[in-house]
């Protein structure tokens, strides 16, 4: 068995020492143009050229948890697109949306501001009931969020493109709930798969919608957000703030008027990294599986984009 690695931006050292090591039997090699067919890839925004030179792979394993990127590309028609169910990244975006919700929640932002001017401050408990979270996308990572949140007995409510049924959350489906899941929100968490249908998708008829003095978060990519229309939402005071780690730029253009924007706190695309131990281990179980002829979980629908 052959694999190759092809990753943009990643060391790939390690990870090609990683793959040799938990597969003893396999040819692992860092793709160079010209390399011989392989039957499987690891990859990371891989360049047209590799997949042109690769036409019989049967598995393509992307070592992040989204694939838009991938599905800007030809893909050779047999293989199967895989993506990363967690990879170790569930639990660290569970902590920043929690992190991100509770600095607003507890007005610890107004307090810093305070304590840089001097100023020993209170301001007045709010009540979580009035503090409604909703995820949009409830997938592995949005499943992990919902429950994070929960702990901190919020109300959570969840929203995705097909039913869904998560404990403890009142969730909702499809494009004929999804204003009623925005109006009864106050702070909105996108952990959406990028795909036509969601691009934009929060933009200024949507956000206006929720309840007043919502509050945004975004840790999925920075092409579901017009930023043009939050920036007005912001400063018409129709909403209180967003923590934002994706841009539709990255990184993010010196003079973007995020970078000073009162009510905006940013994070250069950090909110959750792929441990490398953790996705080898799934990729090469996946791996594993699908040269046995079984069931291969995270293959991803080409048509539907996830």
């Amino acid at each position: 068995m052959r694999i190759l690695f092809c990753a943009t931006q990643q060391k790939a050292l390690p990870w090609v020492e990683g793959l040799r090591r938990a597969l003893p039997g396999a040819d692992v090699q860092e793709w160079q143009p010209g390399a011989p067919a392989a039957d499987h890839a690891v990859v990371w925004a891989p360049p047209q050229q590799f997949l042109d030179e690769q036409p019989v792979l049967k598995g393509i394993f992307n070592i992040g948890a989204g694939v838009d990127a991938l599905l800007k590309l030809k893909l050779p028609p047999q293989a199967k697109l895989v993506r990363i169910d967690d990879g170790g990244m569930a639990v660290q975006m569970a902590e920043f949306v929690c992190h991100a919700l509770i600095r607003h929640f507890r007005e610890l932002d107004g307090y810093e501001d305070d304590v840089q001017h001097g100023a020993w401050s209170y301001r007045r408990p709010r009540e979580r009931s009035e503090f409604p979270v909703g995820i949009m996308g409830l997938g592995v990572l949005g499943e992990r969020v919902c429950q994070a949140v929960q702990q901190f007995e919020f109300p959570v409510r969840g929203w995705s493109r097909t039913r869904k049924q998560v404990a403890g959350v009142q969730c909702f489906a499809g494009p004929e709930e999804f204003d009623d899941f925005l109006s009864g929100t106050r702070v909105l968490v996108c952990l959406l798969p990028l795909t036509p249908e969601t691009e934009g998708v929060m933009n200024r008829r949507t956000l206006s919608r929720l309840l007043p003095g919502g509050f945004v978060i975004n840790v999925a990519r920075g092409a579901h957000l017009v930023e043009d229309d939050l920036r007005a939402l912001l400063d018409s005071g129709q909403l209180a703030g967003a923590a934002l780690d994706v841009f539709r730029t990255e990184p993010l253009p010196e003079g973007h008027p995020f970078w000073r924007h009162p009510k905006v706190t940013i994070t250069p695309h950090t909110s959750a990294r792929t441990l490398r131990s953790e996705s080898i281990a799934q990729i090469v179980g996946k791996i594993h599986a699908l040269e046995r002829g079984e069931p291969v979980a995270g293959v991803v629908d080409l048509k539907r984009g996830y």
